[in-house]
């Protein structure tokens, strides 16, 4: 079928101005937050009901056209890169929060519903929801179940997966399914943490409940500068140790509170190495004692200057100059890569160090910043994309980043997801048998592979070309990488 038979007979259930096909109506769609990987679909659809997304599908999948999910599009990862001969379905007009039950603790909200506006409609009842990446004002809730999302508070309330319970999904056909419940739990398989964080490759959202939790009493915040990132690093560990679980710590090195104090004057301390801020939230008293047991940490580890934040509004402002890291990047350099690799807390200065090795030997500049309390990397390369070469250098300097990863006994994503960037690493991290396992997972719910085809787990013969892998007496296996 050709694309304008497609477009006639799409527009024979939505309206008109809910296809687009001419070539500027679909440049807004060409790319997600990772915009150094582009590509114009075929036709993009903007449907407004759950009615209209399964006739989408059911044509689709009549014809084998590919289709592509796109929330906000703010994913770091190329999940929603388009497909040249697909259908790029955007959800973002689903957007209604349909009920919040404030006894049961609990929202129904639509896969285009804002991160943020689930918590500012949920305040009046004193709760809101967890899970905060630094994208909440514009990430939508279905793009957070489609990576998994955290944020600067998941060390203590945990990620997307930790926080619903129910998903309605739609599969390639059309078919509708209901995973999870209105319960803690429910009955067979966990199908709710399959879907979760699985890219849209396996269904379509169109319904998520999440969980409410009370907003805390008081939330306070310590900022800890320190003249050495083994001794930051030292202070992450030793606070867990403790036995403390804050609701958040993050790091940040050196060249990150310079372009960030610049921009916000947040109060960091530019002659920090690294800054560390460790928050704590619940009563009154149970903070009191655990801010007091946080200070004492930060100076035992030898932190130069700590600050506590007096006031809501001071605490505020040392967050936000963690969450504005990403957009500061683009006020320093004109182009930013930003990566997304796990590793052990113990490993977090050793493989700070090795990162800025690999700066040094790729000749550019990289912002840390990262989740410290569960080792979750944010690192953002800058580049400058005008410069012949420097892309592909920025790229290659990922993927040793993202192996240090895995050799630190880490893993290459902790919630931005795999989608194109990290699709190579996959060979790296994975053996023949467990993709070939993870493929079974994808044909189980789209034999066809029309949904988001060629993203997250390559085909063996994409690892064996790639040099990851090699034959053996008729077996794949994976070659052995050097130890970190």
């Amino acid at each position: 079928m050709s694309a304008q038979q497609l477009v006639n007979q799409l527009r024979s259930f939505l309206p008109p101005d809910a296809v687009l096909h001419e070539t500027e109506d679909l440049k807004p769609y060409e790319c997600d937050g990772l915009s150094a990987y582009r590509q114009l679909p075929m036709i993009v659809v903007l449907p407004q009901t759950e009615e209209q997304i399964v006739k989408i599908l059911q044509l689709c999948y009549a014809t084998q056209t590919p289709v592509v999910a796109r929330g906000a599009g703010t994913g770091l990862s190329g999940g929603a890169l388009p497909h040249a001969q697909g259908v790029l379905l955007s959800l973002a007009k689903l957007k209604q929060i349909i009920a919040i039950d404030p006894l049961a603790r609990t929202a129904r909200v639509q896969p285009g519903v804002r991160n943020l506006a689930i918590s500012e409609a949920a305040a009046p009842y004193g709760l809101y929801y967890a899970p905060d990446p630094s994208s909440q004002i514009a990430c939508s809730i279905g793009g957070n179940v489609a990576e998994n999302s955290g944020g600067v508070h998941c060390l203590k309330y945990g990620l997307t997966v930790h926080n619903i319970l129910k998903l309605r999904v739609l599969t390639i056909d059309g078919e509708c399914l209901e995973i999870g419940g209105d319960s803690l739990d429910s009955a067979g398989y966990d199908l709710l943490a399959l879907m979760t964080g699985s890219e849209g490759m396996l269904g379509i959202v169109t319904e998520i409940t999440v969980k409410l939790i009370p907003k805390p009493e008081k939330a306070q915040l310590v900022m800890a500068a320190f003249d050495d990132v083994q001794k930051a690093g030292s202070a992450v560990a030793s606070v867990i140790g403790a036995g403390i679980i804050p609701a958040g710590m993050e790091m940040m090195d050196k060249i990150t509170i310079h372009a960030v104090e610049e921009f916000l004057h947040a109060g960091y301390d530019l002659n920090a190495e690294a800054i560390l801020l460790c928050e704590s939230d619940g009563s009154t008293e149970e903070v009191a004692d655990e801010i007091r047991r946080i200070h004492a940490i930060m100076q035992q580890s030898g932190a130069t200057n700590i600050s506590t934040s007096n006031n809501e509004a001071e605490r505020l402002k040392f967050w936000a100059g963690r969450k504005a890291a990403f957009p500061v990047a683009g006020r320093v350099s004109p182009d930013y890569y930003c990566m997304d690799g796990t590793i052990p807390r113990k490993r977090l200065a050793d493989v700070l160090r090795g990162i800025e090795e690999l700066s040094q030997e790729y000749g550019l500049r990289c912002m840390n910043v990262f989740h410290a309390g569960d080792g979750n990397l944010h690192p953002l390369i800058l580049y400058d994309a005008n410069k012949p070469g420097e892309l592909e250098r920025t790229e290659e300097f990922g993927g040793k980043i993202l192996e240090m990863c895995i050799h630190a006994g880490g893993t290459i994503t902790g919630e931005h997801g795999v989608g194109m960037e990290k699709i190579n690493q996959m060979c790296s991290q994975f053996g023949a048998g467990e993709l070939a396992m993870f493929h079974a997972v994808k044909a189980a719910f789209d034999p066809a592979g029309l949904l988001n085809p060629g993203k997250a787990v390559p085909e063996l013969h994409r690892c064996a070309e790639m040099g990851a892998m090699h034959v053996h007496r008729g077996e794949q296996k994976f070659a052995e990488l050097p130890r970190f």
